[in-house]
């Protein structure tokens, strides 16, 4: 049996493990819950680029039937133009045949003509449909864009608060490590970088780290050591729970 200096000495070095995992628990906590912050503000980011191009495609729209609009109003002048020399050229013709040929060409140039003033009535209300849709989707881009900004600034400084909280879990990490026994230290870290929790107790003979029973011969060795091991089905640190009982508690 331990005397209880021993027995003190060694539960102080089991809790200063204990509470440096602590420390590393806690910061990795932080760390998987700010680890959504990025890739929610990434997915806001996605929405308002979305909705960004649907309105520069409904203005390209606005715009190429604009150009479509100005043409058919350039072919319209243009037609009539036409009419107004061919109609002067009649007075000109020396033959029937010449005259009704000529007037012919007049027909179906007028017909045309109208042809495309209404097409362009057709297209000027098209134009306005298409602005109308334009103004309202900005309209709704800017409430989204304030909507989305205020919740993407929400997120940044979640993840902001994290880094600084982590940051200092990460100075409190150093001053209580300086308190693990050298030997545990180096077995503690080669096991944490792999996974966590890295030291787990051992209760009524089960690793609390694999649910798995460990060999009496080896539990009894814990309880009675007050000291640790390595656990042959996970290969995480373990220590019976009775280590870390204050022994004056039960008196």
């Amino acid at each position: 049996m331990w005397s209880s200096w021993e027995a003190a000495t060694l539960r102080e070095k089991l809790k200063a493990l204990a509470n440096l995992q602590k420390v590393d628990m806690e910061a990795a906590a932080l760390r998987k819950a700010a680890d959504v912050h990025p890739k929610q503000i990434a997915e806001l980011e996605r929405e308002l680029g979305a909705a960004r191009s649907a309105i520069e495609a409904e203005r390209s729209r606005v715009a190429d039937i604009e150009r479509q609009k100005a043409q058919l109003e350039q072919n319209i002048t243009d037609d009539k133009d036409k009419v107004k020399k061919w109609e002067a050229r009649l007075a000109e013709q020396r033959s029937t045949r010449e005259y009704s040929a000529l007037a012919r060409e007049i027909d179906i140039a007028k017909k045309a003509n109208l042809t495309m003033a209404d097409e362009l009535v057709e297209l000027t209300k098209t134009l306005g449909a298409a602005r109308e849709t334009v103004k309202g989707k900005e309209g709704e881009f800017a409430t989204r864009q304030q909507q989305l900004g205020a919740r993407m600034s929400e997120l940044r400084a979640k993840l902001a608060e994290s880094e600084t909280q982590v940051k200092q879990l990460e100075g409190q990490r150093s001053n209580v490590a300086e308190g693990v026994d050298s030997n545990l230290l180096r077995r503690y870290e080669a096991i944490r970088k792999k996974k966590l929790p890295a030291l787990v107790g051992v209760v009524a003979g089960t690793c609390q780290g694999c649910n798995m029973n460990v060999p009496p011969q080896l539990y009894n060795q814990l309880r009675t050591s007050l000291g640790t091991d390595v656990c042959p089905s996970c290969n995480r640190i373990i220590y019976a729970v009775e280590a870390l009982a204050d022994p004056t508690a039960s008196k």
